[in-house]
Order: C-alpha cells, then structure tokens, then sequence
C-alpha cells in the first residue's frame, strides 16, 4: 500500500513539473492559437504512457489531472 501511495505520489510529481515549462510557454503564446493548444495537450502522451507503465488503473486520472492544470497555471504564473 506504502508503496503505491510513493507510485502516485511520484506521478503527481512528475505530471506537475512536466507541464511547468509548458505552462510558460502556453502564457506567451496568444490565447486559442494552435501553439497555445499544442503547449496544453503535448504532455499528454508522457503522462499517459507513465501512468500505463506503472500500472496504474484509470480511476487515478483525475489526480494526474489535477496535477497538470496546477502545473500549468504555476508555470503560467512563472512565465509572465
């Protein structure tokens, strides 16, 4: 159970500091534009393959979700 508490703890982690410099980037971008776009969903697949790989069920997405809208608002904060 410790373990797998460490596993998600480390995926939140990793979700949130892989969408920082996207975040950044996405607030200097023009807003709806296809870099803007490009900026929010690029993670996406990293986080995703992470989550497959650890064997993470799909009931964990909304945590790693929570996860990358923060680290897109703080990087968007760090970035202006």
């Amino acid at each position: 159970m410790l373990t797998k508490i460490a596993l998600i703890f480390g995926l939140f982690s990793f979700t949130f500091i892989l969408n920082l410099p996207f975040g950044i980037l996405r607030a200097k971008s023009r807003k709806y534009s296809l870099k803007w776009f490009l900026y929010i969903h690029i993670p996406i697949p990293f986080i995703f393959l992470a989550r497959v790989s650890s064997h993470l069920d799909y009931h964990y997405i909304p945590i790693f979700l929570v996860a990358a809208v923060l680290g897109q608002l703080v990087g968007g904060r760090m970035g202006i």
